[in-house]
């Protein structure tokens, strides 16, 4: 079988070494416009506050690991068209200038995504760069070496986390946010508002319900917005992402946003076409629906399966729930499901409960407050999400809450389900058990003032 990757991302370095782990014998290669392969952009922000030495460590995979494997990689090669129809691609080799074309029994579109640029005038500055790829990174490195002021437009994760490592080496931090709240597609307010809370105590000037209109300027960059203007060495974008699926427009089924649309065995419209990662939408398991959620560990997993799957449909895509964490400033914060504002959105009964205690007993050397925010939906009592923040690792415990929703487990299974009690560790209940409790009770209150009541 004759198999082409078009790009090689995580979603396309995993597919690529599934496959020949698999079936050796597999003729697979691997398009890629760049010359570095599944670079990871999460790992940024670590490089800008000098958690990591060297940026070229932020490679998830290696390109002789997968030569090795027998991967045929042609890298600063750009997929100019797909015919599926015709089974074939049209390339540029981009060290050369020769146009050519090939030929798959099936392919796997790994495009990724890329940074969403607002159409403002002046984006084309010099000075203001998008956060997404190695050479956008290397370029915001060496640029912010002689910059002192720093703004960051857009406070999803990747603002956020560059926020802070700016704020960590001594920059001036500006932050603008379009919403009324940082990370609004992943916590409820309360949380972000700890979040905020944080960055503004470290320094960071941050603005919410500011839109940017505009960049100008010649020797500074002027950012103004609706409200007024911010003047600064840098200016950054990270405004979130978009699928990269344009190859593919009109020749397989996509959602309005271009992700695309993929069954159970991430295999598309087009029986011989897979898709894996940013490219493509996922099954977002609290809701039951499609969703774009362009994460890593969505892509790994995909590209895994579509390895797999192009020889027979051999294994379904159990969906996500979106689990994800930050570190910031000596804190977790961690999230799994549907915050509240997005439970009710979705048209769900939905109610949360907040627990905020000791991780650990009192009696113990030290302990630290923990805040979680359960979300549950009323009329099943089905676990929809939740948030953690402490100073306490956290993360793994958004791990579990993450399983609660796959598997459909009500707040009355996450009361009382079996964790470990060891003081250097949690209460007789762990917390998970003890916010869960509240929200049984909450419920109970509820249903007794509902008898109570006259008819």
């Amino acid at each position: 079988m004759k198999v082409i990757i078009i790009g090689s991302t995580h979603a396309g370095t995993t597919a690529a070494s599934q496959i020949l782990q698999d079936h050796p014998e597999t003729d697979v290669t691997v398009y890629e416009r760049h010359n570095n392969v599944s670079f990871l952009s999460c790992g940024i922000s670590l490089y800008l506050g000098g958690q990591v030495k060297r940026l070229e460590d932020m490679f998830f995979s290696d390109p002789d690991d997968l030569r090795q494997l027998g991967a045929k990689l042609r890298l600063r090669h750009d997929v100019l068209k797909v015919d599926a129809k015709n089974k074939t691609i049209t390339c540029e080799n981009l060290e050369t200038n020769e146009i050519f074309t090939d030929t798959y029994d099936k392919l796997i579109m790994a495009t990724g995504s890329y940074v969403v640029v607002p159409p403002l005038f002046g984006i084309d500055n010099s000075r203001v760069l998008l956060c997404k790829d190695y050479a956008q990174a290397k370029a915001i490195y060496e640029t912010a070496k002689n910059h002192k002021h720093v703004t960051i437009v857009g406070g999803g994760y990747v603002g956020v986390e560059l926020a802070e490592s700016y704020a960590e080496t001594d920059h001036d931090v500006t932050l603008i946010q379009s919403h009324d709240q940082l990370l609004n597609n992943y916590v409820d307010k309360n949380m972000s508002d700890k979040v905020t809370k944080l960055l503004k105590e470290h320094g960071v000037h941050v603005y919410l319900n500011e839109r940017v209109s505009a960049f100008s300027g010649d020797d500074q960059v002027v950012v103004e917005t609706n409200k007024g203007k911010h003047t600064t060495d840098l200016a950054i974008v990270s405004t979130g992402f978009v699928a990269n699926t344009d190859l593919l427009r009109g020749q397989v089924a996509m959602d309005r946003h271009g992700g695309i649309i993929i069954n159970d065995y991430t295999q598309t419209s087009d029986p011989d076409i897979y898709a894996a990662g940013d490219a493509c939408v996922v099954h977002y398991n609290p809701t039951g629906k499609t969703a774009y959620i362009p994460l890593a560990t969505n892509a790994v997993r995909q590209g895994v399966l579509a390895g797999r799957n192009i020889f027979g449909n051999v294994q379904k895509y159990m969906g996500t729930q979106a689990t994800s964490a930050m570190a910031i400033f000596g804190r977790t914060l961690a999230s799994s499901g549907l915050p509240l504002n997005r439970a009710l959105a979705a048209g769900f009964d939905a109610a949360s409960v907040t627990f905020h205690d000791n991780y650990r007993p009192a009696y113990m050397p030290s302990t630290a407050m923990l805040t979680i925010d359960l979300v549950y939906d009323r009329k099943t009592r089905r676990i929809l999400g939740a948030q953690l923040f402490s100073k306490h690792e956290v993360a793994q415990s958004a791990n579990t809450i993450s399983v609660c929703i796959q598997n459909k487990n009500t707040i009355d299974d996450l009361a009382f389900v079996d964790m470990l009690f060891q003081p250097n560790y949690d209460q007789p209940f762990n917390y998970l058990n003890m916010v869960a409790q509240m929200a049984v009770a909450q419920e109970k209150k509820r249903a007794n003032q509902a008898v109570k009541e006259p008819k």
